[in-house]
């Protein structure tokens, strides 16, 4: 969604419940959902724990719980309801929901997020873990996110990540539209 800035910092959230459930994944579950790497070249770098997603065809299509939704859910939709009951109108619909690593070395090309879901969607990272060697870049702008801070980006500008650390760079990221902007609702 064009939120009319680059980004904007969402304060702070109790994400430790969900960052240690993150954390202690075993190596195998960040690979039983390749779909968002086979289907977005942007996205070959990632592996990612799947709770849900949507595909290209939303509003029509269907919003599917993924296999991370077992392993997460219980610890993630506190926080996703948190901040969407702090900062959204509640009521809304929650379409995709994941934590995403960005493996060393790796990197996500400039970009910008086209589906039709993706201009009315507020997109929102909470870092699970970072460094100062990794670089979120939106219109030109660099930017450092911090651990313990939820943030919502425009996705309708052109962004990128290059992980140039010594460690995977890990977001637990959701998108969330809001009542008003649902289509046949």
């Amino acid at each position: 969604m064009d939120i009319g800035v680059e980004q904007r910092c969402l304060g702070d959230v109790d994400m430790q419940a969900l960052s240690d459930r993150i954390l202690a994944q075993e190596p195998a579950a960040w690979d039983e959902q390749l779909s968002r790497q086979q289907t977005y070249e942007v996205h070959r770098d990632t592996e990612s724990i799947v709770m849900l997603f949507c595909d290209e065809s939303w509003p029509d299509g269907e919003i599917r719980r993924e296999p991370g939704w077992d392993r997460l859910s219980d610890v993630a939709m506190p926080l996703i309801d948190h901040i969407i009951n702090t900062y959204y109108a509640p009521g809304g619909t929650l379409l995709r929901a994941m934590a995403a690593k960005l493996k060393v070395d790796g990197r996500i090309r400039p970009h910008r997020d086209t589906l039709s879901s993706f201009k009315i969607g507020h997109r929102i990272h909470v870092p699970i873990t970072t460094s100062d060697s990794v670089g979120f870049t939106i219109a030109g702008k660099r930017y450092q996110f911090a651990v313990g801070k939820a943030y919502e980006l425009n996705n309708q500008k052109t962004h990128s990540v290059m992980n140039l650390g010594s460690e995977d760079r890990i977001s637990f990221i959701f998108d969330y539209v809001p009542a008003d902007a649902n289509p046949g609702e």
